[in-house]
């Protein structure tokens, strides 16, 4: 049987146990300490938390340093005042850009800056106002507002009403078969110094016209198809101005032998399509023999209808080491048979005789000239803004922004 032994005193736990958590629990009643810095591992802290950016001395010596900053958070109250006005002039125009020609005009209307940005030479570079019944102050605020390229054939054009005399900036321009009086375009085409393609087909000039066309020295094409009402004299001074010519439309103009002589004798060098059809009893076989002579480097020649065209033009025309697309439709001169020596153009690829032979010879004479296309286009497309084949709205292949919409 187990024997009871007494109870023993323990020692006060006050003295020996100092710290610990019988302690701490037995002086809590006594006295609270402040657990927010008695608990706070201030060496860990500093330990793990990335040290901090001191910022750098911007002294003298020191030309590259900085302090980065924090942009104050503009409040709400700000941000809801913003408007259009406070808007640079560089966004708006970008906006602008992006309308089209009504929106833009009823944007001009707003107020005065808008006005004045609207009508920014920037915005302004192509127009196409095809479509449009009748143009009279809007062709001259349009022109003077610094448009580049010009699309308005078939249209009524009345005084354009320019305000001043300063020069245009148009460098691409089509006036085809517009209904205009002379004297009117006399003051459009007086302002023009950079055309650079020109197109007045079927219009009635004048030896006015013809010398202000002269001015512009960097014209590449030019499209004088249908036109009359100018000299022989005014035609060569022009020609010879011009000297950058590349492409030139001439034909079925009412010419006398004296204008085709005038073509012949001072087209400049530099022509490589010319088009100079239906002048019949006008132009000669000597026509023909200095228009080679001048402009060696023709690639498409057009002598339809120049019945006095006969055979003995294939000499000289065969001199034409560049010539791809030559059109001798309705030459009666020159023979069905006499055809076949076209062969010895080897780098002829297409050759229009329409009215010289029968649709049943056709592929006879096709066989007889296996590399040369016969009778693939019917109308000449030299120096035309908008070739007869293509139904989209281009300008010598250029596309117009701002487009008039009926």
């Amino acid at each position: 049987m187990a024997v009871e032994r007494p109870l023993q005193e323990l020692p006060c736990l006050n003295e020996n146990l100092e710290g610990s958590l019988l302690c701490m629990s037995q002086t809590k009643r006594k006295e609270r300490p402040c657990y927010g810095e008695e608990n706070t591992p201030h060496e860990l802290i500093q330990h793990w938390s990335p040290p901090r950016k001191q910022p750098r001395p911007c002294g003298k010596g020191k030309e590259n340093a900085f302090v980065l900053a924090r942009r104050p958070r503009k409040s709400r109250d700000s941000a809801a005042g913003l408007c259009w006005d406070s808007l640079p002039d560089e966004l708006l125009l970008g906006i602008f850009s992006r309308l089209s020609l009504q929106d833009l005009l009823r944007t001009s209307r707003v107020c005065k800056r808008w006005h004045r940005l609207a009508f920014d030479e920037s915005l302004w570079h192509s127009v196409d106002l095809v479509g449009k019944a009748q143009l009279d102050a809007e062709l001259g605020q349009v022109l003077t507002a610094g448009v580049l390229r010009l699309r308005s054939p078939h249209v009524c054009i009345g005084q354009p009403g320019f305000k001043n005399a300063d020069l245009l900036r148009v460098q691409h321009m089509d006036l085809s078969s517009c209904t205009v009086q002379t004297s009117v375009l006399e003051d459009i085409l007086s302002r023009c110094r950079r055309l650079q393609n020109l197109s007045l087909e079927g219009l009635i000039l004048s030896d006015s016209i013809l010398h202000s066309l002269a001015q512009n020295v960097e014209l590449v094409r030019l499209n004088l198809c249908g036109c009359a009402g100018f000299s022989p004299e005014s035609l060569a001074e022009m020609l010879q101005s011009c000297t950058q010519l590349e492409e030139v439309n001439m034909s079925w103009c009412d010419f006398s032998s004296q204008h085709v002589q005038a073509i012949a004798t001072n087209v400049p060098s530099s022509v490589t399509q010319l088009n100079i059809s239906g002048y019949r009893q006008n132009m000669t076989m000597e026509d023909v023999k200095n228009l080679v002579e001048r402009c060696p480097n023709l690639t498409n020649l057009d002598l339809s209808d120049s019945v006095l065209v006969t055979t003995d033009s294939f000499p000289f025309l065969q001199q034409l080491s560049s010539l791809r697309h030559l059109a001798l439709s309705r030459c009666y001169q020159i023979h069905p048979a006499a055809l076949i020596h076209f062969e010895k153009f080897e780098k002829l690829q297409t050759l229009e005789v329409f009215g010289l032979i029968q649709d049943s010879y056709l592929p006879i004479l096709s066989k007889g000239l296996p590399h040369i296309q016969i009778n693939t286009q019917p109308f000449s497309s030299v120096a035309r803004p908008t070739s007869a084949t293509r139904k989209d709205r281009t300008l010598w292949g250029m596309h117009c922004r701002l487009v008039y919409k009926p």
